[in-house]
This record gives structure tokens, sequence and C-alpha cells, in this order.
């Protein structure tokens, strides 16, 4: 699985009642209660944000995601809170006064449309805020962080104003009461320190394929019971790093898609599921075909194997298409078989077909039995497309070609391998996780996988290796460290 990181377009946090806009601050405060200890508002406040999905939808569009070989793409919106690094902050008090909330649930909301209307999108601006009150000092004239342009919990934009104020209304009444609004998803908070983890899968899925459209955005809320609570005392309050924030932990949209390659052309085996691909480039670019083509397998006399003929095929990322192939048996091994790849089309235009040959290999040559256990094997790695240490900028793809070898030999190659690879930075001694073990692609000729900088934020990374054998995994850390440097454009 591959992921792809779609970060906030932009954000604020409006206040019950108020004016104030914080739409700039690196920390987003949702809180509910009194403010009796506290120089701030008191009642309740919502967060809002959009997404910026140029990017998923570009890699959509061209083929770098595709659902053609699996439906099993998920959307998973990620917040870090500010408390989760440190256990001591839990049962205190935040710097404003406020103890930090537990035991509750928040919801994910969409923004609604005026009136109900999908043409009528209420479209926000996010402000210059950054300040909950306006703090003036004898020194001077005006507290800069402090602003009451919109958007807050009354204004849309300097001209413009929510159906409802505050989006909704957590008592049921109004134009927009909390019964007619489309609840996301909800997540319970134990301890109030855990991060934000809101599943989207079926709300992007939805703006991906056109069934949801023209919505400027959604919301993170406590639910209305919450909000309405009685006889409080104090101010409870969970905080979450926004868009603004000056650490690693800008909050995102997480995309997983399946675009592993598994290629068994070396490794045809009898009697088992083996899969084949097609690679189509045009100068050296992979490209795609106006159509999924189909296959049909041909023995050594050149006569279709029965079952075998013209089964479907799907593309599994930019240029790759894959077909399963169902256990071949009866045969004798080895021997040989031929994939033909037909309706083949490329911008209108009919390719020809294409042969292609692999070897079918006895079972045996995939089990081992016997009397003697297998030591487990120690690998060695080269690698390519990214060197030690290189500054890259946040514009570039780049294929990483692995090479894995067995250990303190220098031609000893190996084409069987269960490897994985991670992806992190680091802070001091923590290993903050970038993208999770994800299974290396498996060619005829070579061990690789895309690493994509367009969604990384820059920091220096470190990439390991991980490879499972004999039933030990053993991982091999920071075989790679680099840097993605970022590259400003100037606004016309």
């Amino acid at each position: 699985m591959s992921i792809n990181n779609s970060y906030f377009s932009k954000n604020n946090t409006i206040i019950s009642n108020s004016f104030t806009n914080t739409g700039r601050n690196p920390v987003m405060e949702l809180f509910y209660g009194t403010t009796a200890v506290s120089q701030y508002p008191s009642g309740y406040s919502r967060f809002i944000f959009d997404l910026d999905l140029s990017l998923l939808l570009e890699k959509i569009q061209d083929g770098t995601i595709t659902t053609g070989c699996t439906d099993n793409m998920t959307h998973t919106l990620r917040m870090v809170n500010t408390s989760t690094f440190d256990l001591e902050l839990l049962n205190t008090s935040t710097s404003q006064g406020r103890l930090r909330a537990t035991s509750f649930d928040l919801i994910l909301f969409r923004i609604p449309f005026i009136n109900n209307d999908p043409n009528l999108p209420q479209l926000w601006d996010e402000g210059v805020g950054y300040d909950y009150a306006d703090l003036v000092y004898n020194y001077s004239d005006s507290d800069k962080s402090f602003s009451d342009r919109p958007s807050n919990w009354y204004q849309t934009t300097t001209i413009g104003v929510w159906t409802e104020q505050g989006i909704y209304n957590n008592k049921n009444l109004g134009p927009v009461p909390f019964s007619g609004i489309t609840i996301i998803d909800t997540q319970h908070f134990e301890f109030g320190n855990e991060n934000i983890a809101f599943d989207m899968t079926n709300e992007i899925n939805a703006v991906i394929n056109g069934t949801l459209q023209n919505v400027s955005g959604w919301g993170i809320a406590f639910l209305p019971q919450v909000e309405n609570l009685p006889g409080l005392s104090n101010t409870y309050e969970v905080q979450f790093f926004t868009r603004h924030t000056q650490t690693f932990y800008a909050p995102y949209l997480e995309t997983t898609y399946n675009d592993l390659i598994e290629d068994d052309r070396n490794l045809f085996t009898l009697g088992k599921v083996n899969k084949l691909y097609l690679y189509l480039y045009e100068h050296g670019n992979p490209i795609n075909l106006d159509n999924t083509p189909s296959v049909t397998i041909v023995d050594a006399a050149g006569d279709d194997v029965p079952g075998l003929v013209n089964l479907p095929t799907c593309q599994r990322t930019k240029g790759v298409y894959e077909v399963v192939i169902p256990p071949l048996v009866g045969y004798k091994t080895p021997c040989m078989f031929t994939d033909k790849w037909t309706n083949l089309n490329y911008n209108g235009f009919p390719l020809p077909v294409q042969y292609n040959e692999f070897t079918l290999q006895p079972f045996k040559n995939s089990i081992q039995i016997g009397t003697l256990s297998v030591d487990p094997k120690i690998y060695g790695f080269d690698f390519y497309g990214i060197r030690q240490d290189e500054k890259i900028l946040n514009t570039d793809i780049r294929k990483v070609g692995v090479v894995i070898k067995q250990a303190y030999t220098t031609q000893q190659l190996l084409i069987a391998v269960d490897a994985s690879y991670r992806v992190y930075v680091r802070e001091g001694q923590t290993e903050v996780e970038v993208q999770g073990w994800t299974k290396i692609n498996r060619t005829p000729n070579e061990y690789y996988f895309i690493f994509d900088t367009r969604d990384k934020i820059p920091n220096e990374y470190f990439i390991d290796i991980q490879v499972e054998s004999s039933g030990e995994i053993n991982t091999y850390q920071r075989q790679i460290k680099f840097q993605i440097t970022n590259m400003k454009y100037l606004e016309p």
C-alpha cells in the first residue's frame, strides 16, 4: 500500500457568539464550559477547514492511483494532539487556565450548503487572526495578532454570513439544526491526548467520482450534548496542530492505495496462482492504454490453454497492467508458455499484439522439505534513484531501485525476497513515521518503489529496509538518509 498526503488549504477556529478570528493560529483549541479562571471567551468553539485535493486528483487522472485492480482506497483525516508527546500533561491545565478535556467525542461534519442546494456552497475565508482576545497594552496602540475579520462565528466573508450562526444549531433549532447536517465520522477520546483519525473514505471518494460537488469544507466539534453541558465551573479543552504550525505535525488527509507489483514471470510456479504484468513506456515515461487489454496463455505447441483465453486485466498503476493466472496443473515441468496481450490501443491507435514468454517451474522449487532447518539470511543493499545525503526539491518524483544481495557478496543477487521499506523523520531520539512498512515492487529485472516528494514536508528523511526470512523479520535501519527542500514560487 502506498500513500498520498493532501494538506489543508485553509482552516479557522470559530468561537460561539464571538467575532474573533483565529485563522492563523498554529494550534486549534476546541473548548467548552465557562472561563472563570481565564481571560478568553466562554462557551465553545468549532474548527473548520478545507482540503487541497489537487495532487490526489492529478494522480488519479494520470493513473498513478487507480482502483482498477482493487477498490481498497481509503482516506483518513489525521491531526496531531499537542498533548500526545508528554503523559505528564494529562489531568493538568493549559497555559490559558483551561483543564485538559477527557472522555469526550468529537464529530467530523460537512459544512452544509445554503438551503441544502448543492449549487450554493457557503464559501468562507480563513482570516488573519492569531489570538482569542484583544490584549492591548499601554505601550501598544493595537494587538496585531487579534482580528475580528471574517471568517468567525457570524460571518463567512466581509459581506457574507453563515446561514446559521456557528454553521449549525446544537439545540436543533433554526434554519440549520444539528440533525440536518451530515456527520462524516465520530471519534471517542478516552484520555484526551489521542490524535485525530477520522475516516473520510466515503466522503472523499464521493468528491473524486463527482457525486459530491461544491463542498466548501468540513468542521470538527464536540457533540451537542457536550457543548450544552450546564452548570460547569471550568473550561475544558483539547488542542491540535493546524496548518500554520512551525512543527512537522501539519494536519493532512492520508490516502492509501494498492499499487504493489508482484511479478511472477521469473518465478512462475506449477499449481499456484501467479501474476504477470505488462509495462508500457513512451520515450522512457509510463503511459496508459485507452482500455485494459486481454491476455491469452499459449502453450509450447502454439495452442491456447483451455480456460485461459481472453483473461481480463486491470491497471495496477500508471503504465502497468496486471493479469492473474489461475493455477496451471498437469504439465511436465519446466516448460515454456507464452502470454499474448491483445486489444492494445493508445491514443486511438491500435498497437500490435504483444507476445511474452515465461517458464513454468516445478512446485518443489518454491518449497524445501528435509531434515534440516533453514538459517535466516543476512542481506545487503545497494540503491539508485536517491543518493545518500542528497538534497531533493519537493517537486521531484524518484524511482528508487533496491538491489538486494546476499550479505558479504558482490554478485549474488536475489530474485525472490519479501522486502518492505518505511520512511520517517527523527526528532531527537524519536522516530516520526511518515510512511509505514510498505512492500517493495518486484519485477523481472528489479526491486523498486516510487517516492513522491510533492506531498512531503521539507525535512531530513530516513528509509529503513525490512526483510522476512526463515520466520525472522530483520530491519536494516537508516539505509538511506536525504533531505527534502522547499521550492517556493512567487505568486503572480
